[in-house]
């Protein structure tokens, strides 16, 4: 389209004194990227645009395997890259994340990709996030060929009322796994040594366990899941099992299983050793 091809067009550093490499590796919150300078410097004017253009590499912060740091949110940063890529931004059909990313543009000083993601108003000053034309002018037919304004009216105060209920209070299944280790003394009377749980799993419908855990659910292994879908790839991020249950209590889950495994080594070949128990448990959650 004419805007990429002309912003694409004026995207010249000029000369730098220190170049970049044709390469780069990014560590943007963690995560990994690898892609060319001219993407990064595609859009003029942006963030890193600023970044590669016009500092030196000496100038730039570096993990400590020297990729460039970024310290923003490493997921939703291939966003940003695959819009640098041809200006053009492709999103999956489920994508909750809008608002987020809308931030990130922000940050990356992206102007026209912070406009196509900023809430559509419409003529009654109300916000909506996507709205889709045919749903749109089904809802005006119907509307009229059924009593016009009143009709309407009705429409929207029912749907206001049956929202929460029938989004927010889907039946189903949520399995909660973790995977623990501790320690036990020779002695039986020694206090055993938890060790910290290391992740706590999410495995069900997509859609449940994002209204469940929102924020808290990390997405990063199957980030385009769609809602109607099943994972097991989710996390949360915290290792507090007593928080994970109080969030799905709060919505109306309660434990219809449970299920634990272990298995016992020791250390050594020595017995007089502590034993170090490693156990795998899962916890069932049921909403009717």
């Amino acid at each position: 389209m004419a805007l990429a091809d002309t912003e694409r067009g004026a995207s010249s550093c000029g000369d730098t004194g220190a170049p970049f490499s044709e390469i780069i590796e990014l560590n943007v919150g963690g995560q990994v990227y690898v892609t060319r300078h001219k993407t990064l410097i595609a859009v003029p004017d942006s963030l890193l645009w600023n970044m590669f253009c016009k500092k030196s590499p000496k100038e730039l912060a570096r993990d400590s395997k020297g990729r460039f740091f970024l310290d923003r949110d490493g997921f939703l940063f291939r966003y940003i890259l695959d819009y640098l890529r041809d200006l053009n931004l492709v999103l999956p059909d489920y994508f909750p994340e809008k608002s987020r990313l809308q931030r990130e543009a922000d940050f990356f000083q992206l102007r026209d990709l912070a406009k196509r993601l900023s809430p559509r108003v419409s003529k009654d000053n109300s916000i909506s996030e996507e709205i889709s034309q045919s749903d749109t002018e089904e809802g005006a037919q119907q509307c009229c060929s059924s009593g016009g304004i009143e009709t309407l009216r009705t429409m929207s105060v029912s749907g206001a009322m049956r929202s929460p209920s029938l989004d927010s209070r889907k039946s189903g299944y949520i399995t909660i796994g973790y995977r623990g280790s501790y320690t036990i003394g020779r002695d039986i009377q020694t206090d055993a040594k938890f060790r910290r749980v290391a992740r706590i799993t999410v495995c069900g419908k997509t859609s449940l366990a994002k209204e469940v855990f929102g924020d808290t659910l990390n997405e990063s292994r199957d980030p385009d899941r769609p809602p109607e879908r099943y994972t097991s790839r989710y996390y949360l991020k915290y290792n507090f099992l007593e928080q994970a249950f109080d969030k799905l209590t709060e919505v109306g889950f309660h434990m219809v299983a449970c299920s634990s495994t272990g298995t016992c080594a020791y250390t050594s070949n020595d017995p007089n050793e502590d034993k170090i128990w490693t156990s795998y448990t899962e916890y069932v959650f049921c909403r009717e």
